[in-house]
């Protein structure tokens, strides 16, 4: 290759008719009489590999032999145009070096169950669908960064140990961190970046998130990554449109980048296209409570909405829905009040369709520090571990406004995965904590 480096599938389209040499792993085989067909992978894609034996020399036609599924392996061969071919091409092998064979690949081609692969999930990411997967989640984790950094956004490092909770204790990680003092494991970067957007106007961080909540479902884990965006001066409109605008740029980052890894999932892509390019509906939780009451759910204001009744608000909708003003009684105690509504506050779920349920929670945070100091009392939060929180109050205060999204939910979302285990490397749950 002219640039240097070491020639990979991915880049195949462009060396028509040249020589090269790969290496990787044998993903699949077929013999037929003479001839052999290997599927090679090597992370960035897959390449028929097409063996004749009168045209190689015997001891490349009996190393072609050996190859099992996932031994590694080098081959050299000629790049030719071969339309029907994932990428548009083959290699017409001229030599073949085994690496290391693999004896008794534990995932074979017959069905699994959940818990068999979660405890192979070091050897289960090697899959097709694992890999289609883990690299959408990549090019989220990249679209993410580029939004901010192209509006000016600067990044801030949220500690992973806090001395309180952001949302109360009761799902918190807790260690020791001196013999008089314990600590926490972050629910969330967001009051810390409260402080930093008075510094640098829009912040934000992305970074693991921990929640020791006992819940098995799919939409859970007990650590994932979150992104959370903090605006100094932003209100509740210019919230809603910061989040439309989010989804839809990553939503059309995806299609535009990760069409061949979508296509693998088999992912019904016509729901994400509606995402990229329609306005987003909104609506109101009283607006909410009204459609889910109509639609037979037994919900009244001041109940929290469910799985159920979030997939039931997003039927008929190809696109997320933003739910606005909840329950302040239902709500952290920092965010803000409506003026024209008191018993609501000025914050937002948007929620995907499909049953993906919430993808981004946010709001416009109190900037009031007696009307703060009050809702921590309320809450019965212990002042002095909120102090410097108070002081971001104290101190020149002004309106800010924020939210988080775990990125597992929204690349499940992406990818038509059901369970949120599949969108993160190493998932931790519930009772699993191997490999």
């Amino acid at each position: 290759m002219s640039n240097g480096t070491a020639p990979s599938i991915s880049g195949l389209s462009s060396s028509v008719g040249e020589t090269v040499t790969l290496k990787g792993w044998l993903y699949n085989r077929r013999d037929s009489g003479k001839i052999r067909f290997l599927v090679l992978r090597d992370g960035s894609g897959y390449l028929q590999c097409v063996v004749v034996k009168k045209e190689v020399p015997e001891d490349v036609w009996e190393s072609s032999g050996l190859l099992t599924q996932e031994t590694s392996f080098e081959v050299t061969g000629v790049v030719r145009e071969a339309p029907r071919q994932e990428g548009g091409v083959e290699l017409g092998v001229t030599g073949l070096t085994v690496l290391s064979v693999c004896h008794d690949w534990p995932i074979t081609p017959k069905e699994h169950g959940v818990d068999f692969l979660m405890s192979q999930r070091h050897l289960w990411l090697r899959s097709a669908r694992q890999v289609a997967i883990l690299k959408v989640r990549s090019e989220v984790e990249s679209a993410i960064h580029d939004f901010y950094h192209s509006r000016g956004y600067t990044k801030i490092d949220s500690p992973i140990l806090t001395p309180a909770a952001c949302e109360g204790t009761s799902n918190l990680f807790e260690t020791q961190y001196t013999e008089d003092e314990k600590a926490y494991l972050s629910q969330s970067g967001q009051l810390y970046l409260e402080p930093a957007c008075a510094a640098l106007g829009k912040v934000y961080c992305f970074g693991p998130t921990f929640r020791a909540e006992k819940s098995k479902t799919r939409r859970h884990l007990r650590e994932f990554w979150m992104v959370e965006p903090e605006v100094a001066f932003m209100e509740i409109d210019g919230l809603l449109d910061l989040a439309e605008e989010f989804i839809k740029e990553l939503t059309t980052r995806v299609l535009d980048r990760r069409k061949d890894d979508l296509k693998r999932l088999e992912r019904d892509t016509t729901k994400l296209e509606a995402t990229a390019t329609r306005p987003f509906t909104r609506m109101t939780y009283r607006e909410a409570i009204e459609n889910l009451a109509g639609k037979g759910f037994p919900v009244k204001f001041g109940d929290d909405l469910g799985g159920d009744e979030e997939t039931a608000l997003t039927e008929g909708f190809d696109t997320p829905v933003l739910v606005t003003r909840y329950p302040s009684s239902i709500k952290a105690f920092y965010m803000q009040p409506d003026p024209a509504d008191p018993e609501v506050a000025l914050c937002v779920d948007v929620l995907a369709p499909e049953g993906y349920g919430e993808l981004i929670g946010g709001s416009q945070r109190i900037h009031d520090h007696d009307l703060l100091l009050a809702r921590i009392r309320q809450q019965e939060l212990p002042i002095e571990a909120f102090q410097w929180y108070l002081d971001v109050r104290k101190y020149g205060t002004f309106p800010h406004s924020g939210f988080g999204m775990g990125l597992e939910r929204f690349t499940a979302w992406m990818c038509g995965v059901p369970h949120l285990r599949e969108c993160i490397p190493y998932p931790r749950m519930l009772y699993r904590i191997y490999p």
